[in-house]
């Protein structure tokens, strides 16, 4: 019996691997906008990050997001994701 490959990615925020189910994606969709996908499944380039604020922080005061995704992010952008990441907690 094979046994099945667990995707891993890279957390942007502390930069540990995780499997892929364990972390948050952070998409920038074909017109631009930069937002949290809960579920994975949002069309787009992804970025991960832990389910928590502090990685969130970490990623925000690196500019993880913006370098990923070549685009500036407003500060209200990145506050809306520490919100929703806060609420999913």
């Amino acid at each position: 019996m094979k046994t099945k490959k667990v995707p891993m990615r890279m957390c942007t925020g502390c930069g540990e691997m995780f499997d892929k189910r364990t972390l948050v994606r952070v998409v920038k969709d074909p017109d631009g906008n930069v937002s949290l996908d809960l579920t994975g499944k949002k069309a787009g380039r992804g970025a991960y990050v832990c389910k928590n604020a502090e990685c969130l922080k970490k990623a925000r005061k690196k500019r993880a997001f913006e370098r990923a995704f070549s685009v500036k992010i407003e500060d209200a952008v990145y506050d809306t994701m520490e919100e929703e990441i806060s609420n999913a907690e």
